[in-house]
């Protein structure tokens, strides 16, 4: 039996959701009517792919009833159905989308029994500019200069372990590296320290749609914009006049203070990790006997720019 929300309980969480939302979609949505980029933030909307209005609006969970007139307003959303107890995620769409929760529950759990790593010091970003004419930023300045950049890259190891960074590596900078993730191997390679896989729970979240409550998702959103930041002040890039205090990678004292932050937002994650893989694990017991899924064809996967 599902757990049914009453009309007042479930209307009371989903505007909550929206107020919290806001903190990302208002600025977002503002800045895009006067045509204003954002080298930060917009990160969370474009190489993200879950746009502002797919996040306002709020989920339960499967296994949980909407009761009351208005809950047939999601009805016209994918994967819901009417039942005698309100309307709710049915168990049609959990079996359609079996595939992907195994391949996030796998991801998820090889990650969290690796060691964390925190010896990358943030170059992947560098190393997106290596040698190259083509700034990712162009309108925000490289605070060392191409030259110095380069030096930077030059004077210690590459050690990214993520494949969704590592694809942008400038094709000077690649042979740099040491490893070469890719696709096919990616379970191999995420470990607990990246920040992009810390990030990228949120991605996992929304992949798996209305599946997962939407307060789990928002709070690896605020994650995410917590290390897209991190990332950002430890970039080539000069954001001191968008009120972002560079960490100085190139200098022991601010590698230190990048592994640092790195190893909080580690932390942080790590909880967040475990209540995904709990819902997975959830998901995956409610659908016993269903096929068993045939690898990462049917897993969606971003096409964004790392940037």
């Amino acid at each position: 039996m599902p757990d049914v929300r009453s009309e007042p309980e479930w209307t009371a969480s989903a505007a909550a959701h929206r107020a919290r939302v806001e903190t990302f979609t208002g600025p977002h949505g503002r800045r895009a009517q006067r045509g204003e980029a954002h080298p930060v933030w917009d990160f969370l909307f474009t190489y993200y792919s879950l746009r502002p209005r797919q996040l306002r609006v709020w989920h339960p969970g499967y296994g949980v009833a909407l009761a009351g007139r208005p809950a047939a307003q999601y009805l016209a959303r994918a994967g819901y159905v009417a039942s005698a107890e309100g309307v709710t995620v049915g168990a049609d769409f959990l079996r359609l989308r079996l595939p992907t929760v195994r391949f996030v529950a796998d991801l998820l759990r090889d990650t969290t029994d690796r060691a964390p790593q925190f010896g990358c010091f943030g170059m992947h970003e560098w190393a997106m500019v290596y040698r190259s004419d083509a700034v990712r930023h162009g309108r925000v300045p490289l605070r060392l200069g191409a030259a110095g950049t380069d030096a930077v890259v030059e004077s210690m190891p590459l050690r990214c372990t993520h494949f969704d960074a590592f694809r942008f590596f400038t094709d000077a900078a690649a042979p740099r590296n040491r490893g070469v993730p890719t696709r096919t191997d990616q379970r191999d390679w995420e470990q607990p320290g990246c920040l992009h896989v810390n990030m990228d729970l949120y991605k996992w979240c929304y992949k798996l749609g209305p599946l997962v409550d939407s307060q789990l998702l928002v709070d690896c959103l605020e994650l995410a914009a917590q290390a897209r930041e991190l990332d950002m002040r430890a970039s080539p890039y000069d954001l001191t006049d968008l009120g972002f205090e560079p960490i100085i990678v190139e200098e022991p004292g601010g590698r230190a203070e990048y592994v640092r932050c790195q190893g909080v937002i580690s932390e942080r994650a790590a909880p967040l990790r475990s209540a995904l893989l709990a819902w997975c694990e959830q998901l995956i017991g409610r659908s016993v006997g269903y096929a068993a899924y045939d690898g990462l064809s049917e897993v969606a996967l971003p096409a964004g720019n790392m940037n």
